[in-house]
């Protein structure tokens, strides 16, 4: 040991990763990690000399000592260059093999004593084996670089002009394209003889491989004919798989797949197409790309129910008992639903026009159509349209594209495994079309019955007989749906729910589904109906009751932290407690307070979450007739204010109203919620009462709401969303309501809770509403005189 202390020295240790640096070789390399970076810059401050050693495992970013091999090399820097970012290229000088003898550090830079193995060898001190194991060594080296042609003759040559034996195994070694790993060994090697020999070892293995390989280059050469070179590779990997005893049959499986066939009975035109797309799958090779496009092609075509039905049974009191279960209110809905089930059943055919479920969000248009397929016995597939903008989502890709596939339909219908389930295309409304296509279009031969039993997809090339279908659509609105496939619909507008109905929807289903779903006991949660009533006003704003499920479920979440930390075991909520579990109220609604004004007039309005009211404003001032409407008014709100103007202006004598206020006055109307847009022509009578209630000073009662359309001969025409307004209405605090006359059959929808607290008045002309509305009694003196001197004037006139 005395003898190896004499070589034991501290050197900067550098890992290396994926190379190998021998003695008397000279190498260049990358460093870039902060370690061994550290670890050059103490070696260039030193002597220039630094322990090098292979990582055990390529993939450890940061090593230690534990990671790399105990023998490596000492190297001299030669030469050191910065290169992209903090990445240092070197080119180093392999001196000696050396093993680590003491890690030192590995904090800054890793760095260890080391025991040297200097050789001093002679040509003349070696044994006759050890020459005679040199010609072996430079003949299979030679052998090696003719195989691979990895070396050229230039390294080859200039490899070989090495003198010095010691040297020229180290380069040698050096020159192999091997891992690593084998390269340790000969590093490793301490006897000069035992290294020859591991390198002998590890040339005659590369050689052996690489005449191996050109035997299977021969025999796929002779196998394969010289017109047809292209196939080379192909049948290269056929020769390896038949080595392996890894070869194909695509016979085999043509055969399995013209059993399923005969078992389908397909029409013989289907039947044809299928079996010459199966007898060119079996004369391929099951290595090409096109085997793999016919495979998906047939197994595609063989998986398709095509003779597979769902057993349906339309059990009308069944149906009627499971609508009532899923769903709350409804009732036309509802009705709509069985008498067109009743039709199938007594025509034993579908072919009808296709169901179209429209209204807002939340209202249970998805679950109705659940429901449907429940009651019939079908399965259910809902494929959701929403941003569909490529005609390849409906009809599918055409073969001749990469990654072909079919269209949605068919996988839907490959899926489900029937050809009659139920098919939901949800939010109809919200397809889009581009440069892709137009998915519109594709839907037209879909739901069309008088086409849909000859539907073809692009991938599949063959007719599908979809008219045992029952097609249902969802749809928010009807006013972007494309016309022709609106034609092709009967549209159901199923109306948002009361308040009454929200609450009676959170009794019966949400709240014993949202304490289940929390892990709650059955009575751990009790909502008081006061609290409901102000989770449904002042928590939500919706027609439906997804958001409401939401804030239930808020309550639940509370209750069950609080079960879970204070171990209680009820919760009881109240309108005093209700901001402890959701917090600040997030909404407010419109109510009748004060008294009377003049120029102001209830309105109301129809949203996509329901009804509302809103107040209209309208201010007389001094000046040259000018129209001003603020409020973020559409083109149609705004339209409407100017006929409502015009028509005052046509009828000024008889209102009282000097003829000449458009020339000395501005008007000035306003909707209040200025950031909120507001458009439709149903506020037409309400400012037609507005402005006259500010041009003649008369106050207008403030428990009277109104709507209607208003025309240049003060006619009130219809409008929509009644039942909607009526309710908001009710809920603002009016008792009196003015309807346009054609209007007032739309009540009967109202609930009878409702109409009963309410008067409704039908308008056939606007001047009606002013005698509804207009506050006389509360006039101001000065204003009565002045309508008692247009009157007089009018009259002298006449």
């Amino acid at each position: 040991m005395s003898e190896e202390q004499n070589h034991i020295k501290v050197y900067p240790c550098v890992p290396l990763r994926g190379i190998s640096i021998f003695p008397n070789t000279i190498v260049h390399f990358d460093i870039g990690r902060d370690k061994s970076v550290r670890a050059l810059e103490a070696a260039m401050a030193d002597d220039k000399l630094i322990f090098v050693s292979s990582q055990k495992d390529e993939s450890v970013l940061i090593p230690t000592f534990n990671d790399i091999y105990d023998v490596g090399t000492i190297v001299k820097v030669k030469q050191m260059l910065k290169i992209n970012g903090d990445v240092v290229r070197i080119l180093v000088e392999g001196i000696n093999r050396a093993k680590i003898y003491t890690p030192i550090s590995e904090d800054g830079y890793m760095s260890c004593t080391v025991v040297e193995y200097p050789e001093i060898h002679s040509e003349d001190s070696f044994s006759v084996e050890e020459k005679a194991a040199m010609r072996i060594l430079t003949d299979k080296f030679i052998e090696y670089a003719a195989l691979t042609s990895q070396i050229t003759d230039e390294v080859v040559d200039k490899t070989l002009a090495e003198k010095n034996p010691i040297a020229l195994v180290d380069k040698i070694a050096s020159e192999m394209a091997i891992s690593s790993s084998r390269k340790q060994l000969v590093l490793e090697a301490e006897d000069f003889y035992d290294r020859i020999n591991k390198l002998v070892e590890i040339i005659t293995e590369e050689n052996d491989i690489s005449v191996m390989e050109k035997q299977l280059a021969q025999k796929v050469k002779e196998s394969v004919d010289n017109n047809q070179k292209e196939y080379f590779l192909k049948e290269r990997m056929k020769v390896i798989q038949e080595e392996l005893g890894e070869d194909e049959d695509p016979t085999q499986e043509a055969e399995e797949w013209l059993a399923k066939l005969n078992e389908l009975k397909l029409e013989e035109q289907v039947d044809t197409k299928v079996r010459k797309e199966i007898k060119r799958f079996s004369r391929m090779s099951p290595s090409s790309a096109e085997s793999a496009v016919i495979r998906n092609y047939v197994e595609t075509i063989l998986e398709l129910p095509w003779r597979s039905s769902s057993k349906v049974n339309i059990n009308l009191n069944r149906a009627s008992k499971i609508l009532e279960r899923d769903h709350y209110g409804l009732k036309d809905v509802k009705e709509r639903v069985l008498e067109y089930l009743a039709v199938i059943h007594l025509s034993k055919s579908i072919k009808g026009p296709i169901l179209c479920l429209v209204g807002p969000p939340g209202t249970g248009k998805t679950s109705i159509a659940r429901s449907i397929a429940e009651s019939t016995g079908r399965k259910f597939v809902r494929m959701s349209l929403g941003g569909v903008r490529d005609e390849a989502e409906i009809r599918g890709h055409r073969r001749t594209y990469i990654g072909a596939i079919p269209g949605r339909i068919m996988t839907s219908m490959r899926e489900i495994g029937v050809n009659n389930p139920v098919f939901l295309f949800d939010e109809i409304d919200k397809v889009g079309a581009d440069y892709k296509g137009d998915p519109s279009s594709a839907l037209l031969e879909v739901l069309d019955p008088e086409q849909n039993n000859t539907f073809t997809d692009h991938f599949l090339e063959i007719p599908f007989d979809l008219s045992n279908v029952l097609f249902i659509t969802t749809a928010n609105s009807i006013d972007t749906i494309p016309r022709p496939l609106l034609d092709r619909m009967e549209v159901i507008q199923v109306s948002g729910y009361t308040e009454q109905e929200k609450a009676k929807i959170a009794e019966k289903y949400l709240i014993p589904k949202k304490i289940k779903e929390h892990g709650l006991k059955k009575d751990a949660v009790k909502i008081t109906n006061q609290a409901l009533s102000d989770i449904i006003n002042f928590y939500t704003r919706e027609s439906g009751v997804r958001n409401l499920e939401r804030e239930v479920a808020d309550i639940c979440r509370k209750a069950a932290f609080w079960t879970v930390t204070t171990k209680r075991k009820t919760f009881t909520v109240t309108p005093k407690n209700l901001e402890k579990y959701l917090g600040k109220k997030k909404y407010h609604y419109d109510t009748i307070q004060g008294k009377s004004e003049v120029g102001v007039v209830n309105g109301m309005a129809w949203t996509q979450v329901g009804g509302d009211t809103l107040s209209i404003e309208v201010a007389i001032l001094q000046g040259s007739g000018k129209l001003t409407l603020t409020g973020q008014l559409g083109d149609v709100m705004q339209e409407s204010a100017r006929a409502g103007v015009s028509y005052i202006r046509s009828i000024a004598e008889e209102l009282g109203i000097n003829p000449e206020f458009q020339k000395e006055k501005d008007i000035h109307i306003h909707v209040p919620e200025g950031a909120v847009p507001k458009d439709g022509p149903s506020a037409g009578v309400t400012i037609f009462t507005a402005v006259v209630s500010a041009l003649t000073n008369t106050p207008v009662k403030q428990d009277v709401a109104m709507t209607g359309e208003i025309t240049l001969r003060g006619k009130v025409l219809p409008v929509g969303g009644i039942k909607e307004k009526v309710l908001a209405a009710h809920r603002a605090g009016v008792t009196k309501i003015l309807l346009p006359k054609d209007n007032i059959k739309d009540t009967e929808e109202i609930p009878q809770v409702v109409k009963k607290a309410l008067t409704f008045v039908p308008l056939e002309y606007a001047r009606e509403a002013l005698e509804e509305a207009l506050d006389k009694s509360s006039s101001s003196p000065k204003s009565s005189k002045k309508r008692q001197q247009s009157k007089a004037k009018a009259n002298k006139k006449n």
